[in-house]
């Protein structure tokens, strides 16, 4: 299910004015192939100023759009193990940030900053390096302890999955077509027959 999440994750980057190029769509496996590969993009904002200002760790549209450059992770969410019963629970969601995501950052930002995307995104402005998990703890102590987990394995924020589908479900528009994108013509038929309500953005009431 990687290619879905990372549909979600470009529309959301493009829809935000934001240039978006995958760095690596397949990874050279050495065992059988993982079906919940992870994907690397590299987006970049031209209308963020070089000094964008500072945000915090969880970050939300609004600190998005003052990043000019950044690499993006997604880590895939559509796995069995991953259960609505599991994102209202700090202690698993930091279980699964310890496990499955502090072990692989390294892996994640191994990328080479002087690669040929340099050429196409030339500029002064830092590279920021951005995680996409399903959540982070909701409360203390696990959320400060994965905060500052991620932030020693060098990631300098986490965007989450309902910030993200929150602002494309308040982008999209009942009167514009979306034919060129099969999720964004889905949220606006639910817009259009009342099945999501604003501002709440409750799905199917």
């Amino acid at each position: 299910m990687a290619g879905f999440d990372e549909n979600i994750v470009r529309e959301y980057f493009e829809l935000n004015g934001f240039f978006v190029r995958q760095l690596r769509k397949y990874q050279v496996q050495s065992r059988k192939k993982r079906t919940d590969e992870d994907t690397e993009l590299l987006v970049y904002n031209p209308a963020a100023s070089m000094d964008s200002g500072q945000t915090g760790f969880q970050l939300f549209s609004a600190d998005m759009l003052k990043m000019r450059r950044a690499f993006v992770v997604v880590k895939a969410w559509h796995t069995s193990r991953f259960t609505p019963a599991m994102l209202k629970s700090s202690s698993r969601i930091f279980e699964f940030l310890k496990k499955d995501v502090l072990n692989q950052v390294e892996q994640y930002f191994s990328c080479d900053e002087t690669s040929d995307d340099e050429s196409l995104f030339s500029d002064e402005a830092p590279f920021k390096k951005i995680l996409v998990v399903p959540a982070i703890p909701a409360s203390d102590p696990q959320r400060s302890e994965a905060i500052h987990l991620l932030q020693q394995g060098g990631i300098d924020g986490v965007l989450t999955f309902g910030t993200i589908l929150e602002n494309l479900l308040r982008k999209v528009e009942v009167n514009h077509s979306y034919r060129k994108s099969d999720l964004l013509q889905l949220m606006r038929v639910l817009k259009i027959y009342d099945m999501v309500k604003e501002p709440q953005m409750n799905l199917f009431g």
